[in-house]
C-alpha cells in the first residue's frame, strides 16, 4: 500500500464491495476497483494487488486514495476531465444563430452544416451542436396552406359537427375522387426482401394508362363505396352519386362532405341534388381538403397498395384497387375526429397574423 494511506473497511462497506464483485451486471471497472479495496483490506501488498487485478501501480494507488477519501461511492464514479478542445466562445454561437436566420450566400436556398462552418470558421460538428441546442433545422421545411375562405369557421364547425355528432337516422359520407392514378409497370423485376437487404424496385417505369377512383366513406362505420372511372368530370360524378344512392338504405338522409372541385358544383349536379331531396352537400373550406375524412383512406391506399404496385394494364390497377376496397371494408372501423375546432381556428388566425406581419 502507498505510504501514508490507510484503508479501514466497515462491515457495511465490506458487504457493498463483496456484492459489487459478485454482481454479473456490474461494470467491470467497478468490479476491479472493489477488488483493489478488498485485497488492500486483507493486507495484500501493492505487487500482489497488481498481479491479481492486472492493473498498474499508479492505478492501484489512485483507487486506494479514492476509497480512503470518499468511500465506496467514490469507486462508482469517474472524475471529469477537461476536454482537449477548448470551449467555443458564446459569441460564436450567437453569430451562428444570427447567420442561420439570414439568407445564405451565393444562390443557395438554405444553410448547410458545411456552408455555415466555412462562414463561421468552426467545425461542422460545432455548427450542428449549436443548431441542436437552439432548436434550429435549416435543412427542413414544412409545407402549409392557409384557407382564405371568408366562411372558414362556419364550414369548419359544420363539417366537424357531422363527424362528432351526426344527425339521427342519417348517413354521413365523406366523398372525393383520387384522379390520374397511374398503372405503372417496372422495366425490370425487383429483388425480394431478405436479411440484410431491402426489397428493390427500378426507378424507371412504363405507364400503361390511368384511372380515377371515386370514393365515399361512411364515417359511422368506416366502410368505403368506390368506383373506378376513366375521367373525373361531372358526368362521372353523377354516375357515382347514382351508385351511392342505390347502396344507401331507404329512409336514411344523406349528408355528403365534399371539397370545392368544380365538378361537385356543376349545374347538372345541382339539378341531380334537387331531384334527390334526401341528399345534402356540405363543402369544406377552400384549401382545406385535410378536413375531408376520405383523404386519409386515399393516403392508406397509396402507401399500402399503389406506391410499390406493378400494374401491366389499367385493368390490373382497377382490380388491385377493388381488392383493397374489399379488404378495407372487411376490417373497417368508425372514423373518429379528435381535433378541437377552437384550436384549429386559433392556429389559422395566428398563421394569418404571421403572414400579415411579413407582408
Amino acid at each position: 500500500m502507498r505510504p501514508g494511506i490507510s484503508i479501514s473497511v466497515t462491515p457495511a462497506d465490506l458487504d457493498r464491495l463483496v456484492a459489487l464483485v459478485k454482481d454479473r451486471n456490474a461494470p467491470q471497472k467497478h468490479v476491479w476497483r472493489a477488488q483493489i479495496v478488498l485485497l488492500s483490506a486483507r493486507g495484500a501488498g501493492t505487487n500482489a494487488i497488481m498481479c491479481e487485478t492486472g492493473k498498474s501501480k499508479t492505478c492501484v494507488w489512485r483507487w486506494q486514495e479514492r476509497f480512503a477519501a470518499e468511500g465506496v461511492d467514490g469507486l462508482l464514479r469517474d472524475k471529469t476531465r477537461p476536454s482537449r478542445i477548448p470551449k467555443l466562445d458564446p459569441s460564436v454561437a450567437e453569430r451562428v444563430v444570427a447567420l442561420t436566420m439570414e439568407a445564405p450566400p451565393h444562390e443557395a436556398t438554405h444553410w448547410t452544416g458545411s456552408a455555415m462552418a466555412g462562414a463561421a470558421g468552426v467545425s461542422v460538428s460545432s455548427v450542428q451542436r449549436i443548431w441542436r441546442a437552439h432548436g434550429l433545422q435549416p435543412h427542413r421545411v414544412r409545407q402549409f396552406k392557409l384557407s382564405n375562405d371568408p366562411a372558414f369557421v362556419e364550414k369548419l364547425r359544420d363539417v366537424v359537427g357531422l363527424y362528432v355528432d351526426p344527425p339521427a337516422h342519417a348517413v354521413v359520407l365523406s366523398v372525393d375522387e383520387k384522379s390520374q392514378i397511374q398503372a405503372l409497370d417496372r422495366t425490370q423485376p425487383g429483388l425480394p426482401l431478405k436479411k440484410g437487404r431491402a426489397g428493390t424496385m427500378t426507378h424507371d417505369y412504363k405507364r400503361n394508362g390511368t384511372t380515377t377512383l371515386f370514393a365515399a366513406m361512411n364515417v359511422l362505420d368506416g366502410t368505403v363505396i368506390g368506383r373506378n372511372m376513366q375521367r373525373h368530370r361531372h358526368q362521372e360524378f353523377i354516375r357515382f352519386l347514382n351508385a351511392v344512392e342505390r347502396e344507401v338504405p331507404v329512409g336514411k338522409t344523406v349528408h355528403a362532405i365534399l371539397d370545392n372541385y368544380a365538378a361537385h358544383k356543376h349545374p347538372a349536379v345541382r339539378q341531380w341534388l334537387a331531384r334527390h331531396p334526401r341528399w345534402t352537400f356540405h363543402f369544406t373550406p377552400t384549401s382545406s381538403s385535410w378536413l375531408n375524412a376520405v383523404e386519409g383512406f386515399f393516403a392508406i391506399l397509396t402507401k399500402r397498395s399503389l406506391k410499390r404496385g406493378v400494374f401491366r394494364s389499367v385493368t390490373d390497377l382497377q382490380a388491385a384497387i377493388n381488392r383493397f376496397l374489399e379488404d378495407h371494408n372487411t376490417h373497417s372501423k368508425p372514423f373518429q375526429w379528435v381535433a378541437d375546432p377552437d384550436k384549429i381556428v386559433a392556429a389559422v388566425r395566428r398563421g394569418h397574423q404571421a403572414l400579415d406581419s411579413i407582408h
